[in-house]
């Protein structure tokens, strides 16, 4: 259950926590109903994303069909809940499903982990075609044609072999862009709102161009170490130029939410608005606003967030593997090269993922490993000490925003 919009339920506030957990679970029980079981494993928090935005578009007669009562389960403490269904969370299910799927047959043609075992591989193959075709059929019944992901999918493959330095990083996210547009437009088909369509497509269009972006961004220093393909690197752009136009992006969603008529949009306003720039902070390591504040242009001398840190610091020439000190802002912190763990393979990792599910380690460990990467993630509720959000006084506004509608502040944004 990972991706890049990842609140904190202290920042959601009881209420709103009580949607997201709905649709989260909705996408879960979806997945298995349609599917099966094992389906359940391409649950993740983007795809709810799909499912919030039906059912804030939606008149409240018709969204309360889209609700029942679930029974127990572990991960909610053996408690029933209130979960989301009806066709915005088959709709998250179809569309992580066919994603789930082409990620499967992009590990096994890399042959990462285990998947580089013949008989692993051709389990792994069958799995990712059913999905595909589960997905296929989710989508179909929903009215959405997923030929448009599958094609953006193989489009993506030839567009990462041909791009090299001087390739515009934006050719290679746009396969991602059209299929979250895609997505993001027929949410507006299934609440009766057609005319939703073209700001949502835009705002999906981006949100996936962000994705893209944040994944690389978050992958780079792994990929070099593992002699991994990422797109910043292969097409030689800077962390100045990818922050650039993430926050292009992040103030683009925020434009196109102002043309779309919701009937309550709390939720999705504050996961889009201004989660996601929490996201975009917390995947360059920074809390800054993102406005160019340096007098040499638009990113100023070293780009508006000063040089990079962490593992993105630029190394001293005469001595990379020396500690990073006030007198020495250049090698490693940890005083030399850390460890690269391996990237866990596609069946290891499930059976990982869900471990975490199962013992609530996503949610509430302040710091848990990446059932697939290994990298280290924060729970769900880690670093709440900013917590504001809509049941603590003003939130942090973003800019570029017209409202704040998630909270009742008198913002100046």
């Amino acid at each position: 259950m990972f991706g890049i919009v990842r609140p904190c339920s202290h920042r959601l506030g009881e209420s709103l926590k009580t949607q997201w957990m709905a649709h989260l679970c909705g996408l879960c029980l979806a997945l298995r109903g349609d599917h099966g079981q094992f389906a359940r494993v391409v649950t993740n928090y983007d795809g709810l994303l799909i499912s919030v935005l039906t059912e804030a578009q939606a008149e409240r007669v018709a969204a309360d069909g889209w609700r029942r009562t679930a029974g127990p389960c572990p991960l909610r403490g053996m408690r029933t809940a209130s979960v989301a269904q009806g066709e915005g969370a088959r709709l998250a299910a179809a569309v992580s499903l066919v994603l789930a799927s082409a990620k499967v047959r992009d590990h096994v043609a890399d042959g990462d982990g285990v998947l580089a075992r013949r008989p692993v591989a051709v389990a792994a193959r069958r799995v990712a075609a059913s999905w595909g075709r589960a997905g296929e059929r989710g989508g179909a019944a929903v009215g959405f044609d997923t030929a448009v992901l599958v094609d953006a999918v193989d489009r993506q493959v030839g567009i990462e072999a041909l791009a090299g330095p001087g390739t515009p990083l934006l050719t290679v996210t746009e396969p991602t862009e059209t299929a979250t547009a895609a997505a993001f437009a027929h949410t507006a088909v299934l609440a009766g709102r057609p005319a939703n369509a073209v700001p949502l497509a835009e705002a999906g269009r981006l949100f996936g161009r962000l994705a893209h972006l944040l994944d690389a961004v978050e992958d780079r220093a792994a990929d070099a170490a593992a002699g991994a393909w990422n797109p910043l690197t292969a097409t030689g752009t800077s962390l100045a130029e990818a922050r650039r136009l993430a926050d292009d992006a992040l103030h683009g969603i925020r434009l196109a939410l102002r043309d779309v008529e919701f009937v309550e949009g709390r939720l999705a306003h504050l996961l889009l608005a201004h989660e996601l720039g929490r996201s975009v902070d917390r995947a360059f390591g920074t809390s800054s606003c993102g406005h160019a504040h340096g007098p040499e242009g638009a990113l100023g001398a070293e780009g508006a967030f000063g040089p990079p840190t962490g593992p993105y610091a630029p190394r001293n020439p005469a001595d990379p593997h020396a500690p990073n000190t006030p007198g020495n802002p250049y090698g490693n912190p940890y005083g030399g090269e850390p460890p690269r763990p391996r990237k866990r393979g596609f069946l290891a990792g499930c059976a990982v993922a869900i471990g975490l599910c199962c013992t609530c380690k996503a949610c509430c460990a302040d710091e848990f490993e990446g059932p697939w990467s290994r990298k280290k993630r924060e729970g769900l509720c880690n670093d709440c000490g900013d917590c504001g959000g809509c049941d603590g006084g003003c939130c942090d506004c973003c800019d570029g925003c017209s409202c704040c509608e998630c909270c009742d502040c008198d913002c100046s944004c």
